[in-house]
């Protein structure tokens, strides 16, 4: 569900800049999330969700209940992230959207051909990831993530609330400051749904074929796109 009637994009970019002024370096998740009720109708709103935990998803809920949940549907998933984003669906009180690429995987095999993840991971993520989500999110005025801090050296400086040019939004990471197991503490206490892969070595989830297991005491996200330059997807850059 998304609204009919935006607020035009110098009015969101005001209260951004309003919200990261107003709000401390570390604020809380949930004093984060209060200032987007305050400020943001929840069907004007959206959450970006990769399914390896449903934190976000509950967090936002908790004061945007029936607030959509963006699932990046990218055709090359694992089974255990499908499995989530299912229970996810049933279990907590949000609306999950499907987001898919404009090409099925079959489809872009034949115009780019097989295994492009292999050959150029920058054009298929750009491909499966950013211009549906770009698409997607023309219909809302501000998007949650899950970003954190403490993930890699690209995200050490994460704004809690920033007004987000690429996509014409306002961008809002209310975990930012959280710890990897700061994360999974909250899912456990409040038992919620969780993708398996993170207790097997995947402490950072992306499509199966160019997510590899992570060391212990590794750098998170060292798993996406092992073997190769690249660091993310391009939805956070």
């Amino acid at each position: 569900m998304t609204v009919t009637t935006l607020r035009s994009h110098a009015e969101l970019q005001t209260i951004a800049e309003s919200g990261a002024k107003e709000l401390a370096w570390d604020a809380s998740a949930q004093e984060v999330i209060a200032w987007v009720a305050r400020n943001f109708a929840t069907q004007a709103s959206a959450v970006a969700c990769s399914m390896a935990d449903a934190v976000l998803p509950a967090l936002v809920a908790e004061q945007l209940p029936g607030v959509d949940v963006l699932f990046l549907d990218t055709g090359y998933h694992f089974p255990e992230t499908y499995a989530t984003r299912n229970e996810v669906a049933e279990n907590l009180r949000v609306n999950v959207v499907d987001v898919l690429p404009v090409n099925t995987v079959a489809e872009q095999d034949a115009r780019h051909g097989m295994d492009l993840f292999a050959r150029d991971p920058a054009g298929c993520c750009a491909l499966r990831k950013v211009e549906p989500l770009h698409r997607s999110l023309q219909g809302y005025e501000l998007w949650f993530t899950g970003v954190r801090r403490d993930e890699g050296p690209t995200r050490t400086n994460t704004p809690l609330v920033v007004w987000d040019e690429k996509n014409g939004l306002v961008k809002v990471n209310p975990v930012a400051t959280w710890s990897y197991e700061e994360l999974i503490s909250y899912s456990d206490e409040n038992l919620l749904p969780v993708n398996p892969l993170l207790s097997q070595g995947y402490p950072s989830i992306g499509c199966a074929p160019c997510t590899k297991k992570v060391a212990p005491g590794a750098d998170p996200r060292s798993g996406r796109w092992a073997g190769t330059s690249k660091t993310e997807c391009g939805l956070h850059t």
